[in-house]
């Protein structure tokens, strides 16, 4: 059962919602200030080859995927605010180390722990999230919450850019600390509502199954944004190369417009997805990001990739915080933890996916056939999407004027 102090039925704007967000904001920033420039300080500070480089990003990725397997299992048993604390004082802890790396190989260690500080906070943020969300409203507060990761990487990358050109690395870390620290602050006057766990949840406790990694009822849901985020991870990777390479002197606007579009999206879709179902807002997207990747493999002009950027942003921009809805609704409230891990370990999995295989498409086929690869990725993914979730006849309509409680 969760304890007394859940959100009250329909009040959606709370001092502990808004610390959340403050929170997830600064979680994700140091995802984003690190994740965009630490390849090329693998390369500049140990003269690492570009695959070695480029581990040094992945490792953070493998080091989430493995703490959001355990914390899915493991985090009602241990408490989610106490769970949370710990993950962000390591977060911090393991930030610091960033200053006495002396190797690419310690670099790698300092990634992998990194990560994993990085995947619990943000498994069980997410999950007490959408216990703290009144039900009829969850799409609508999910895609606000889901904003705080908009603004990170808006933030982020360019952020990290002009550090690097100006003071260095050292101003990067600097400054991806003190995210970590602001992140604990927050963190520390939260309160999130915990669960009880059951007498058979505690006889379960140290056996493990599959369900207690991937929940079966998650996992479709969670394939499609892992095949979304397949295709989202090689404009991630590839799309600043592309523009160097075809020679586009607006390349630097493309992720601004792209986060301004996935702003806009987040701030209408959940409350629509909340009033009329998920299928009123999935296809949309899904045929949103379709689009952004055939005008990308078509793309001649500053504009034309502008424009895709702003489609990429109304597309998969707003389908993470949809989809995660869909999940999180389907699951009863001892399975919510399970679910966030699964719907975080199938984006992850696309997100280290991507590149791999843009990098392969690109060798083979240049990056316009790779885009045009992963257009047809995305529109078999709306196929998908529709057998196991948009075929349902339901329907979830909801009525704000019942609860009229801001």
């Amino acid at each position: 059962m969760v304890s007394a102090n859940k959100t009250p039925s329909g009040r959606l704007w709370t001092g502990n919602f808004v610390l959340a967000i403050g929170a997830n904001f600064f979680i994700s920033m140091v995802f984003y200030l690190l994740m965009t420039t630490m390849a090329q300080y693998a390369v500049e500070q140990f003269s690492a080859s570009d695959a070695a480089g480029g581990f040094a990003s992945s490792a953070f990725i493998l080091g989430a995927l493995i703490a959001r397997v355990i914390v899915g299992k493991y985090l009602d048993f241990i408490g989610r605010r106490r769970l949370l604390l710990f993950a962000l004082t390591g977060y911090v802890l393991v930030g610091l180390a960033y200053f006495v790396t002396t190797s690419v190989e310690w670099l790698w260690v300092v990634r992998f722990f990194h990560g994993a500080g990085f995947g619990a906070a943000n498994t069980s943020l997410g999950a007490s999230v959408m216990m703290l969300l009144p039900p009829l409203r969850r799409g609508e507060g999910t895609g606000y919450f889901g904003i705080s990761t908009t603004l990170a990487a808006a933030v982020g990358p360019g952020l990290a850019v002009t550090l690097i050109g100006g003071p260095g690395f050292d101003a990067v870390f600097v400054l991806a600390v003190a995210s970590c620290f602001f992140a604990l602050l927050a963190a520390f006057f939260l309160r999130l509502p915990e669960r009880t766990v059951t007498d058979q949840e505690r006889l379960d406790k140290h056996r493990w199954k599959l369900s207690d990694v991937l929940d079966p009822h998650a996992l479709p849901i969670s394939v499609i944004i892992g095949l979304a985020g397949t295709a989202y991870a090689t404009v991630l990777a590839f799309v600043n190369s592309f523009a160097q390479a075809e020679d586009f002197s607006m390349a630097g606007l493309f992720f601004l417009v792209y986060a301004v579009s996935m702003l806009l999206a987040r701030l209408v879709l959940g409350r629509v997805q909340d009033y009329y179902g998920d299928n009123v807002v999935s296809y949309p997207t899904m045929v949103s990001f379709v689009l952004a990747l055939v005008l990308l493999s078509f793309t001649q002009t500053d504009w034309q990739l502008l424009l895709a950027g702003i489609l990429a942003g109304w597309g998969f921009g707003a389908m993470m915080p949809i989809f995660q809805t869909v999940a999180v609704t389907q699951a009863p409230d001892h399975r919510v933890a399970i679910t966030t891990s699964t719907f975080y370990i199938m984006l992850d999995i696309g997100t280290v996916a991507g590149p791999l295989l843009g990098g392969l498409l690109v060798t083979a086929w240049g990056y316009r056939g790779m885009y045009l690869a992963m257009a047809a990725l995305m529109a078999v993914t709306v196929v998908v999407y529709h057998f196991v979730h948009g075929h349902k006849r339901y329907v979830r309509r909801l009525h704000y004027q019942a609860d009229p409680q801001p």
